[in-house]
């Protein structure tokens, strides 16, 4: 049978001349060239990898989990993985233990891969899960995983896989405070990056400035894929920093970006963007959260490109993207463009049915990029997919007359800070458990850097006295910084409706113009 493994994929797109650059790893703070790799370099670090895994004799469907800093030998990690035929379960850098101990309890990984800063307490949390093994990886991308690695052949047999297999996992926060586990198979992430491919005029003579993190869909799924399949090399900045990434833009002709790259751009280097320093660039992407209509307009005047704005979803990848071919439509900013070819989008209404042209409703999706399911959730899948096979998004949109898409806000409750997904839920679990607390409210207000920046609001019990920032300070050492409050304030209560529910529009308007100073 044919391998429809989505290595064997990105491993065909590899140029004739393997000793042409993939990659050039670029020093965050200046741009300057740290490392050139080859794709012969590429197809050899994944070999060892998938060898070495393979030689662990690993029950067949294992996952590894990986949490570590971004570094080229991390992006190696994750292809020898799809390689050996595994599952890669990808952990945000910013987690803390009590998150890491419920992914690695949930998704019960074969194998954790961790920075070696990490170990001392990442290794007791797999001991308990009983672990097969932990390695570590450093952003030079030394540790022990290079160092066993090294030791294995550079000739590998990809591993044959099915398109329905599981490829991937990606967890994502839920509303109910614990994260799930969203399953992509090799055809989802395949089929969808076959579809950008083709959406976005990808050519082998492409360059990517990848400034993006890849633990998430848009910098290892979106741009990663796209750059291999068109066989196109790729700039590799550890970290974003405007300065550096402008210096690059004039060999460049793509870059992807969330809202607040967009912001820092303009805001940090505003000397150095230019239309000059633009003048090779093809196409700026934006997506992970919305992107202000004051952005969208100021990058244009300022660059004369117009940002593509596109929408997608840890469990769905790429939905939806505004034209690059002038000949499809405008690039309309405060939509996210049409549905991707393949795709169906459909905007229904409270009692199933299918709402009219420009009349706001639950957006629900299908096609070969939505996923199967959540990880060991078969009472959440029920709830998630309609009876007739769409996926509920919980994104709340409206399509118009031209068939533009525009998502107007979230029923999920979600505040989307800086690219990242926060869950109310999820950060009022943790306060609510902190001495004198009696309960909290956590909402999003508008943020001139992170689009929405996380507040909370918190009561305490009779005859307590509580301190916003302590509360700060102690959620620092629990979870991501990106979900930490930037603000918590003490109220006597929370403002409630008639049926008991917190009113947290009230919250956020009694907040709303916090952040803009």
């Amino acid at each position: 049978m044919n391998n429809e493994n989505l290595f064997a994929a990105l491993r065909a797109a590899f140029p004739d001349d393997l000793d042409a650059t993939a990659i050039d790893a670029a020093d965050s703070a200046t741009g300057a060239n740290l490392k050139r790799h080859s794709w012969r370099d590429m197809d050899e670090a994944t070999a060892r990898i998938a060898n070495l895994l393979t030689s662990m004799n690993l029950p067949a469907g294992s996952r590894v989990a990986v949490q570590t800093e971004k570094s080229v030998e991390a992006l190696m990690l994750y292809l020898g993985v799809l390689r050996a035929g595994y599952v890669y379960l990808p952990l945000n850098t910013a987690y803390q233990a009590a998150e890491i101990e419920y992914f690695i309890g949930n998704a019960e990984p074969a194998v954790v891969v961790c920075a070696p800063k990490s170990l001392p307490w990442v290794q007791p949390i797999a001991d308990v899960a009983k672990v097969a093994k932990v390695f570590t990886l450093d952003e030079n991308g030394q540790g022990t995983l290079t160092e066993a690695a090294a030791t294995q052949s550079t000739v590998h047999t990809v591993a044959t896989r099915k398109a329905d297999d599981l490829a991937a996992i990606l967890y994502t926060s839920g509303t109910t405070g614990r994260s799930k586990g969203a399953m992509l198979s090799h055809r989802n992430l395949l089929s969808n990056a076959q579809t950008l491919l083709d959406y976005w005029g990808w050519s082998s003579k492409d360059v990517l400035i990848h400034a993006l993190p890849i633990f998430h869909v848009h910098g290892l799924f979106v741009a990663s894929h796209c750059a291999l399949l068109a066989g196109a090399r790729m700039i590799w900045f550890a970290k974003f920093d405007p300065t550096a990434v402008i210096k690059r833009l004039p060999e460049a002709t793509v870059f992807m970006g969330v809202p607040t790259l967009y912001v820092r751009l303009l805001a940090n280097a505003s000397p150095q963007l230019t239309r000059e320093a633009c003048a090779n660039m093809r196409l700026f992407v934006a997506g992970s959260a919305p992107l202000l209509i004051e952005t969208f307009n100021e990058f244009h005047e300022r660059t004369g490109h117009t940002i593509l704005e596109r929408y997608g979803m840890s469990e769905t990848c790429m939905l939806t993207s505004n034209p690059y071919r002038a000949a499809e439509g405008e690039r309309r900013g405060g939509t996210v463009g049409f549905p991707l070819p393949g795709v169906s989008v459909r905007v229904a209404d409270d009692k199933g049915g299918t709402c009219a042209v420009d009349e706001i409703g639950g957006i629900e999706v299908r096609g070969p990029n939505v996923f199967g399911g959540y990880w060991r959730m078969p009472e959440k899948n029920k709830e998630e997919f309609t009876a007739d096979g769409w996926f509920k998004t919980g994104d709340v949109g409206k399509i118009d007359a031209r068939g533009y898409v525009t998502i107007v806000g979230r029923s999920k409750d979600l505040i989307i800070s800086g690219g990242y997904n926060v869950y109310p839920a999820e950060i009022e679990g943790y306060i609510n458990e902190m001495p004198g607390v009696a309960e909290s409210a956590v909402v999003g207000l508008p943020h001139p850097d992170f689009g929405e920046g996380v507040i909370a609001v918190v009561v305490a019990k009779a005859g307590t006295m509580l301190d916003g920032d302590a509360i700060v300070a102690a959620l620092k050492g629990k979870i991501a910084n990106f979900k930490v409050p930037k603000r918590v304030f003490i109220a006597a209560d929370l403002p409630r409706n008639a049926m008991g529910k917190v009113q947290k529009n009230l919250l956020r308007q009694e907040h709303a113009k916090l952040f803009e100073s």
